[in-house]
This record gives structure tokens, C-alpha cells and sequence, in this order.
């Protein structure tokens, strides 16, 4: 799922050539995506769009041979003349008269040449690795390598050679990218970039590297750049193995624009350093767009106590928490302020609460969206879909420092809010005031069906975390872990690296768990059944799945396996509660059984219960430990944290029987519930001042 979908998308044409453009928001001034090298398309840009599409119109242009864009197979129709008219016709068909062009490799040329031969349509050139032609010699194991003669070793840039792709397309895409992105934990970039490398045709790269350009040697280059008229911001990873550096420095010293080193970053820091190029993007279209600005600055003794509470939406259990840790921070900080940047289903349920959801939440991108459209049946790869949540991230991040960098707290509080803690250990120069993060598991572990891939890249988002807390160990002011040690897996974190509980212990503080409310008493629980309109001597099970809608087929299930269920229990009630993204209207139901939507107090209903069915994660069967009361949990397929963290913590309560979801067919499942309904449990005590205990190390910043 994309972060920000486009408004309107088309095609430009030319001789019959199609090319695929997209357009997204609005604002006083427009940013053009120059067409990208072929290997790649516009989506190379996804970490900038969505964030730059908040203040400015963007369009973005697939180059001809990938994308949404035509294949010609002729070198003609791929020369940079051709490339550039296809971005001015873009231009033309979208009613953008002038833009700051935005390159990356070989498209920074394509700007450049827009610029001098189209001076009125560019108000500024934002050039990434300068891909510029002979304003310096290619890097010499580029220069070394015959592009159309048979070579005796596929080595190295070798691969770098017709014969070589036209075997192994692929092989080359894998080996290029790996060069491009000398960072380490450079996973995902790699992944993408080789995806969208497979996406292009083959004969039409070919064609590309035969096409003419419109200057001949360093001297027609140098006057082609001199006559650009419009500012020009240069950047350039110094590790770059694809272009040089001194392209983009003389491309500044020519233009007379400003040029900025990224020290230890490779080709593509766009997307490997995406907050810092989304920045000297943003700042240098601002400069370029005059237009009124006012601005507010308070005595730092006269500004309001404030925290800024920024809460995961994957799963409701973190907004009953963290309203716990609300009320209890402002017990012992009267009149401190608590806004929220939140998304729904969490803003709706602090804000009937009476929370402050900051405006700004509003732009949030959905992470329950994408975690949705990454499931399907019962089956939710939870590792895997957090990592293809990049975009999403990203984008969310930027709601955030924007938002922080315009007001101030005295703290920030991120529970999982896996953005705020990875981009803020990336960019640590961006924090500004007390920071708190707060999760109940720690560690990425592989499904066993993952293989050694799936072993070595949990691994590497592991031993990337350990390298970010080890170099930046103050970002982090508190890290509270929800739980207590003996919660932590035995697991290691991959092969070199601590296991996770020897790392947690050294790391974090313990909170020990955080239900949000108190469980209930005896007499509490049958006058809950009361108000519910359940009587005392008939047996109700309650089947839950959460905030997100990954359990509709656990639902179904429950309720195709009711009949034979009341046939062991007669008079059995059957309650299924949907949660807040599942429409009760979609489920047929017997007689016997009750569909309830969102239940704002589910700990109430799932408390007064005789037995529950839930799914597993870690919020629905701690409550269900809380109060004592036995239950059937089915773990998502191929979702790391229900497989391993959540089964090891309940373990240790001695509490709920684990149940496959192959095992939740009518005739099982029924049998379980008939087994498990009423049995007396002995689980041990779950903490009651977690919230407290966690309000008070924060409070201790503020």
C-alpha cells in the first residue's frame, strides 16, 4: 500500500510514444520528477512524494522503457532531446508553465538541459548525484570495462556489459544496486530498486546506452550549463560508486548553486537517507516560493508543560495503555497538556476520551490500511509487512518533525511508533527535546518457513537497531519495556549479536505490564453480566479479534462452529464483537448468536465472559489473564510477535491454550470451547501499576 495515491494520472505522447505521468496535490509552486535512467521509475521517489505533495503540486514521469511508459526499442526515440520533450509535453497535458525540476543520476542531465533550453519552464534544479556528462571523468572501474565486447569473467563491473546482461539481466540488477548502496542494512532499498530494475525492458536499456546525447565532449557540456539561469541545489553521496562526486561539485561551481557532500552515503540517498533529502528539498522549493510568513516565538519559562504522545494504531492495546500512562502522568504533573499524533482507530477512541488528537494527525498515512492489504486469510506476515511499510513510515515521520519542529514539548512519547524511533536514530541532530520509547516486545525473529533469508535479514534489522542504540545510547531518555524480564524471549537476536533478553535487561526499565484498568472483582463481574443482560447461571463466549480487520475469518469461523457448540452446551450465548474496522452487517449469524461493532470497554465483556475466542495478540490476552478468565487465542499465520513473544509471555502466566488456525474448523473448534468453557484457572497476578510506574519515569523529564 502507497502512502499517498496519486490525483490525477495520464499519459503524455509523442510520435506515438506513451509515457505515464501522475499528480499529486497542490500548492504555489510545482516540483517535476524528471524521468529517471530506465533502470529504475518514478517510484524511486516514493519517500519524497507523499511528503512534498503536502505543500506543493509534484508530478511524477515513468521513463520510457519501465513504468506506465511505452518500450520503443530504437536508440532514437531514448536520446536526452527526446527525454526532455517528453517532460515539456508532460508539462503542457498536466498545465504546469514553470517548476523546480528534480533529477537523480542521468535525469539531473535531462534537467539541466530543460533548464538551458527551456530557461521560462525551470525555476530551480534540485540534482541528485549528478549524473552530468564530462564535467569529470567516469569513476575508473567504470571506465575500465568495454560496454559491447565479449569479456572473459562475469567479475565485479564486468557485469557491467551488453553480453553479460543479455544472459543475466537480473544478476546485473543485483550486483549494480549492491554497489549503489554501500550502507549497511540497505535491505529494502536493494530489494526495491532490483524489483523495479526487472520491471524495465531489456532491449530498450540496450537502445538507451546507444542513444546519442545532444553534446559531445566536456566543452559543449560546460556551455550547456552555463546557461541555466535558474538556482541550482547539487547533493551527492561521497560514497557514490555510480557517478562521481566532482560531477555534482563542478555542476554547482558552473551554475553558480550550492552543492552539499553527504559523507559515508552511497547513489541513492533518497531512499537510504530519505528525511535528509526530503528536507533540502522542501527548504530549497521554500526559498524559491516567496510568499507571507509569520511566526511565534514563547519565553521557553513561560511555555505550557507539554507531552506529545504519539501511539501505535497496530492493535488498540498501546491507546488503552497509553491513556493509562495519561492519567496517571498528569496525577503527578497537574496541568500538564497531552496531545496526541494519532491515526484511526486510535484518534476516535482517545478523542471519546476527551484526549487532544492533534491536527496534524489528520495527514497521517494508514498503517492499519497497509496491514490490512498485506494480509489474507488468518495470515498476516507481520515482519515482512512492517518492512514494505517503508513508505508509509516515512511519510509519518515527516508529519512528525514537522510538527515538532514548529511546536515545542517537554517530551516526546512514542509507543511502537516504529518511525519516530528509527528515523530519529538515523537523524539524531532532529531531536529537540526529552524522548520516551515504549514497546512490549523487542526483537524481529524469523518464521521457521523463512528459511536462512528470512534468519538473515530479522538478523540484520536486529544488528542495526543494536548498532543504533550502541552509537546513540542518550537518544533514547527512557526506554520502558512493558513487561518484566522473564517476559523477553530466550531467543538471540542473530548470529553475533546478544539474546534478547540479555540486550532488553541492559537497555530498558521495566514497567511491568500495563493493562490500563483494574481487573474486576468478584461481584464487579456479575453485576457486569447484569448490565449486559446475561444471567448468572447461562454460559457466554465472547469472540474478539481486535482493531484491525486481519480477523474476519476467525470470526466466521467461530460462528460456523456455534451450532455444534450450543449442542454440547445448550442454552450456550455466543457474543462476536467485530472491533472498529469490521462491519457487523457482513456476518451472517444463527440465532444464539450476538454481532456487536466497536465495544469501547472490551476488558468488560471479555471480563464477564465464561470463555473468549480471540486471536493473539498481547493486549486482548493479558486483559483476559488480568481477570482470570480462560481462553482459546489463535495466532496469526507467519506473524512473528503472536507466534513467539506472545505464546512465551502467556506461558508464563500459565494462561489460554493455544489453538492452530487449521484447527478452527466447526467440529475442533467447537470441541474446544465445549472443553474449555468454565474451567477454573490459576494464572499468575498480573502487575496493577504499570501505567504508574511508566508515568513516573516520563514524568521525570518533564
Amino acid at each position: 500500500m502507497r502512502a499517498r495515491y496519486p490525483d490525477m494520472d495520464g499519459f503524455g505522447e509523442r510520435d506515438g510514444i506513451k509515457v505515464g505521468y501522475e499528480v499529486y496535490g497542490s500548492g504555489p509552486a510545482t516540483i517535476v520528477f524528471v524521468p529517471t535512467d530506465l533502470i529504475v521509475h518514478s517510484r524511486a521517489w516514493k519517500a519524497q512524494i507523499p511528503y512534498l505533495s503536502r505543500f506543493y503540486r509534484v508530478v511524477a514521469i515513468d521513463p520510457r522503457g519501465n513504468g506506465r511508459s511505452d518500450r520503443p526499442h530504437d536508440p532514437a526515440a531514448h536520446t536526452d532531446l527526446e527525454l526532455v520533450a517528453d517532460t515539456v509535453a508532460v508539462m503542457d497535458e498536466v498545465g504546469v508553465d514553470r517548476a523546480v525540476l528534480a533529477g537523480l543520476c542521468s535525469s539531473s542531465w535531462l534537467a539541466a538541459v530543460l533548464a538551458a533550453e527551456h530557461p521560462g519552464r525551470a525555476a530551480g534544479i534540485f540534482a541528485l548525484a549528478a549524473g552530468v556528462p564530462y564535467l569529470a571523468p567516469p569513476l575508473p572501474h567504470r571506465r575500465a570495462v568495454p560496454w559491447d565486447e565479449p569479456l572473459d569473467t562475469d567479475e565485479g563491473w564486468a557485469k557491467d556489459n551488453l553480453h553479460y546482461w543479455r544472459r543475466d539481466w537480473r544478476g546485473f540488477a543485483e550486483f549494480f544496486f549492491d554497489q549503489l548502496l554501500p550502507e549497511p542494512h540497505s535491505t529494502k532499498q536493494w530489494e526495491d530498486s532490483v524489483g523495479w530494475a526487472l520491471e524495465c525492458d531489456l532491449e530498450a536499456m540496450i537502445a538507451r546506452k546507444y542513444a546519442p546525447l545532444c553534446v559531445a565532449d566536456k566543452t559543449g557540456a560546460e556551455a550547456l550549463v552555463r546557461r541555466i539561469q535558474c538556482p541550482v541545489l547539487a547533493v551527492h553521496g561521497a560514497a557514490d560508486l555510480c557517478q562521481p562526486l566532482s560531477r555534482s561539485e563542478r555542476f554547482a561551481e558552473l551554475t553558480g548553486g550550492r552543492f552539499v557532500s553527504l559523507e559515508g552515503v552511497g547513489h541513492l540517498a533518497q531512499a537510504r537517507e530519505p528525511v535528509l533529502v526530503n528536507r533540502l528539498l522542501k527548504d530549497f522549493v521554500d526559498s524559491l516560493t516567496p510568499r507571507a510568513t509569520a511566526a511565534r516565538w514563547t519565553r521557553p519559562l513561560n511555555r505550557p508543560h507539554k507531552v506529545l504522545m504519539v501511539s501505535s494504531p497496530i492493535g488498540l492495546g498501546h491507546t488503552r495503555r497509553d491513556l493509562a500512562i495519561a492519567q496517571e502522568l498528569r496525577a503527578l504533573r497537574p496541568g500538564i497538556q497531552v496531545d496526541w499524533l494519532a491515526q484511526r482507530p486510535v484518534s476516535d477512541v482517545v478523542a471519546a476520551h476527551g484526549e487532544s488528537v492533534h491536527p496534524a494527525s489528520a495527514v497521517l498515512a494508514s498503517e492499519v490500511g497497509h496491514m490490512e492489504s498485506e494480509s489474507a486469510e488468518h495470515d498476516l506476515h507481520a515482519f515482512q509487512a512492517i518492512r514494505r511499510m517503508d513508505e508509509i513510515l516515512v511519510t509519518n515521520f515527516m508529519v512528525f518533525d514537522e510538527l515538532v519542529r514548529t511546536e515545542h514539548y517537554d517530551a516526546w512519547v512514542a509507543d511502537e511508533g516504529w518511525d519516530v524511533d528509527y528515523f530519529l536514530h538515523e537523524n539524531p541532530e532532529l531531536k529537540s527535546s526529552a524522548y520516551v520509547w515504549l514497546t512490549d516486545f523487542v526483537g524481529w525473529l524469523p518464521m521457521p518457513n523463512g528459511g536462512e533469508p528470512e534468519q538473515r535479514l530479522t538478523a540484520d534489522y536486529n544488528a542495526e537497531m543494536v548498532e543504533q542504540v550502541a552509537r546513540f545510547p542518550r537518544l533514547r531518555d527512557r526506554a520502558l519495556f512493558v513487561g518484566d524480564p522473564d517476559d523477553c524471549v530466550p531467543d538471540g537476536l542473530g548470529a553475533g549479536l546478544p539474546s534478547v533478553r540479555e540486550w532488553t535487561e541492559t537497555h530498558f526499565d521495566f514497567t511491568g505490564y500495563i493493562t490500563g484498568y483494574q481487573p474486576l472483582t468478584d461481584d464487579e463481574r456479575l453485576e457486569a453480566r447484569a448490565g449486559l443482560g446475561w444471567t448468572a447461571d447461562e454460559t457466554v463466549v465472547v469472540v474478539a479479534v481486535g482493531g484491525t480487520a486481519v480477523g474476519a475469518p476467525l470470526l466466521r469461523r467461530a460462528i460456523a462452529a456455534y451450532p455444534l457448540a450450543a449442542a454440547a452446551l445448550p442454552g450456550l450465548r455466543m457474543v462476536v464483537v467485530t472491533g472498529p474496522r469490521i462491519d457487523p452487517a457482513s456476518l451472517q449469524v444463527p440465532t444464539g448468536v450476538q454481532v456487536h461493532g466497536y465495544v469501547p470497554d472490551l476488558y468488560r465483556l471479555l471480563a464477564a465472559s465464561d470463555l473468549a475466542v480471540v486471536q493473539g495478540g498481547l493486549t486482548t490476552c493479558m486483559e483476559l489473564v488480568a481477570n482470570r478468565r480462560p481462553f482459546l487465542y489463535v495466532p496469526l499465520r507467519h506473524h512473528f510477535e503472536q507466534t513467539f513473544h506472545v505464546p512465551h509471555r502467556l506461558a508464563r502466566y500459565g494462561a489460554g491454550r493455544r489453538l492452530a488456525y487449521e484447527d478452527t474448523t466447526p467440529e475442533p473448534l467447537a470441541a474446544a470451547i465445549a472443553s474449555e468453557v468454565g474451567r477454573p484457572v490459576s494464572y499468575t497476578p498480573v502487575a496493577t501499576d504499570g501505567a504508574a510506574r511508566a508515568a513516573k519515569r516520563i514524568a521525570e523529564l518533564v
